[in-house]
């Protein structure tokens, strides 16, 4: 068993560099399953949910080599099957961009349903009208595998509407579709930035996809897509998490290797509550010492409203301010699942239905917690970072599945954190 010992109680000063996004990187890698030629990803998170995905490519028979920490090697030519099926594949969230890959190449995919952090039902009706209406069949085998084939095994391009904002969706219908006969129209697409790097990087091999970053995004189908040298866009939810450690500590930071307008609607929000925000070229900085700051409410929402990804840490930071916040939650139905761990520490928060109320100021306590999935990870660490005293984070495999060197990173600006092991016998011993 592994857990994170965190020290709290003292501001948190000093740079910070921002990995690949790992939302991004986890439909790259499966979207070059579409080309016919070797492609090399730059700027890839070295997490788990990247090594899993590229293990999954090579099961399937893809050469897939990493030349360096940051940089894959990824050759598709080899791949015979046309079946994700494994515990790997179970394993993640993002494995369902094989289904679009997959029938966007061969016209036909059989994928496992997809796992990764469990806060909330992720129905995948969205990605599985785009395929119908793109000409494929569709169904579920045994509650567990989803078949996807095309009787003339190329789609053609079609008109599809989608009935809620999904990033899965629009992104797995883009993928699909790329290779489509004609012209592909999605209508009330998502637009966060990581759709953007994906139609760019689909762009970059030779795909004609417009509008991605705006509700509408046309596709025209290509026969053939060449290899290319790819950099994955900066995190901003990485970057978003080190700004609440920041905060909530009343430290000052230097976030590099970002994408500022990525992040307008976090900056926005810490603004309001009077922390003091520089933005540079490709890095922002973010001083809360010597301030005064107020309580704020937010109200997560489709790019480029605040991004439920960072609620939870928001969450957290706002424990550290006076008075009473509100989080309205309006993409997912069980992300508060963390609010019982930052009860166990003391905090004042309530859940009634898609709203958090929060009671901040109040000092939290050292307790044991764990971490329910990747982000509330994250909201364990912010708030750790506040307490006088030493917190065990446990299940730490769910942050390690979206943050980088989160150990090195966070002691590079100053916090008291380490990783401890433990063996049968319960005896420890301490790895950086």
């Amino acid at each position: 068993m592994e857990k994170f010992v965190v020290t709290g109680g003292k501001p948190l000063f000093g740079e910070v560099n921002i990995s690949g996004a790992k939302n991004a990187a986890v439909a790259i890698i499966p979207a070059v399953i579409l080309c016919d030629e070797p492609c090399q990803i730059e700027n890839i998170p070295n997490i788990s949910d990247v090594t899993l995905i590229s293990r999954i490519l090579q099961q399937m028979g893809a050469n897939v080599r990493r030349i360096n920490k940051s940089s894959l090697y990824i050759d598709p030519s080899q791949i015979r099957t046309r079946s994700a099926v494994t515990d790997l594949v179970r394993g993640m969230r993002a494995s369902y961009y094989l289904l679009g890959a997959l029938l966007g190449k061969y016209g036909e995919a059989k994928v496992a349903m997809p796992g990764g952090c469990n806060f909330g039902v992720r129905p995948i009706d969205q990605h599985l009208k785009g395929f119908e209406a793109l000409g494929a069949e569709t169904r579920l085998v045994d509650g567990a595998i989803i078949e996807a084939k095309c009787p003339g095994n190329r789609l053609v391009g079609t008109h599809i509407y989608l009935d809620v904002v999904s990033v899965g969706a629009t992104m797995n219908i883009m993928l699909a579709a790329c290779k489509a006969e004609g012209l592909t129209i999605i209508e009330n697409a998502a637009k966060e930035p990581h759709i953007v790097d994906l139609a760019n990087f689909l762009n970059s091999m030779g795909a004609d996809i417009r509008g991605a970053g705006t509700d509408v995004i046309k596709i025209r189908g290509v026969g053939y897509l060449h290899g290319v040298t790819y950099s994955i866009i900066p995190d901003q939810i990485e970057a978003g998490t080190y700004m609440c450690a920041a905060v909530a500590t009343r430290g000052c930071i230097t976030v590099k290797n970002i994408t500022p307008k990525h992040l307008e609607s976090i900056t926005a929000k810490l603004r309001e509550m009077g922390v003091k925000i520089t933005e540079y070229d490709e890095a922002i900085k973010v001083d809360a010492t010597n301030v005064t700051l107020k309580r704020c409410n937010i109200k997560t929402m489709p790019h480029p409203g605040f991004p439920t990804d960072c609620q939870p840490q928001f969450a957290a930071m706002l424990l550290s301010v006076p008075g009473t916040s509100i989080i309205n939650e309006n993409v997912w139905d069980n992300r508060y699942q963390y609010v019982s761990e930052l009860i166990k520490m003391g905090a004042q928060i309530s859940v009634e239905g898609r709203l958090a109320i929060i009671e901040g100021g109040a000092p939290l306590n050292a307790a044991p917690v764990k971490a329910t999935d990747l982000r509330a990870g994250a909201a364990m660490i912010i708030a750790a970072l506040q307490v006088n005293g030493v917190t065990e984070i446990s299940s730490i495999q769910y942050i390690e599945r979206g943050y980088e060197d989160v150990v090195e990173k966070f002691r590079a600006i100053g916090a008291d954190i380490k990783k401890v092991y433990y063996n049968g016998d319960n005896e420890e011993s301490l790895g950086a």
